[in-house]
């Protein structure tokens, strides 16, 4: 079986023969590029079936996954998201209106407000994961359990040699 990136490396070594040793880089790359696409798609079909965007959605489970009682500042937010204060304001206002979270002022610094997910946000949280498992799993279906393994340290080799590491 071959795939649209076999075509191509086909095609690159039949112009140019001497890159052949060169290409599989390319065949790898290439075919994460295609992965991004399946799993946008993957995803804006999920996001799409809860009424939710991607960085909206991707709130609810971080919160979820945060432990009870699902509530995280919104700093927190901002570091773990790599995105703007400005845009986790935008995210939290529309979870907000939706009757997902909730904003919650911790003693009398009014300045630290704490984001909590309702019990609507959480059943959705759940909910929502569910399908989004579901969803790996059928894609990922076509490979073993050993591959998946391998795939998965590979990719891990890869992101912390690039500095992609866990950071408290």
């Amino acid at each position: 079986m071959t795939d649209a990136v076999d075509l191509i490396a086909q095609q690159w070594r039949t112009e140019r023969p001497e890159l052949a040793d060169a290409l599989g880089a390319m065949e790898i790359f290439g075919r994460i590029q295609r992965m991004q696409r399946v799993y946008d798609r993957h995803f804006k079909k999920l996001s799409d079936a809860f009424g939710l965007n991607l960085g909206e959605l991707d709130m609810i489970f971080t919160l979820r996954r945060s432990g009870p009682p699902y509530t995280l500042t919104a700093g927190a937010f901002a570091k773990a998201a790599l995105v703007s204060p400005g845009a986790v304001t935008n995210r939290i206002d529309r979870l907000e209106d939706k009757g997902l979270v909730e904003r919650v002022r911790e003693n009398s610094d009014r300045r630290s407000v704490q984001i909590r997910l309702t019990a609507r946000g959480t059943t959705l949280a759940v909910e929502a994961l569910a399908a989004h498992l579901r969803d790996y799993e059928e894609i990922l279906s076509p490979l073993a359990p050993h591959e998946r393994e391998q795939i998965s340290s590979g990719l891990r080799k890869i992101l912390t040699a690039q500095g992609d590491i866990a950071l408290d």
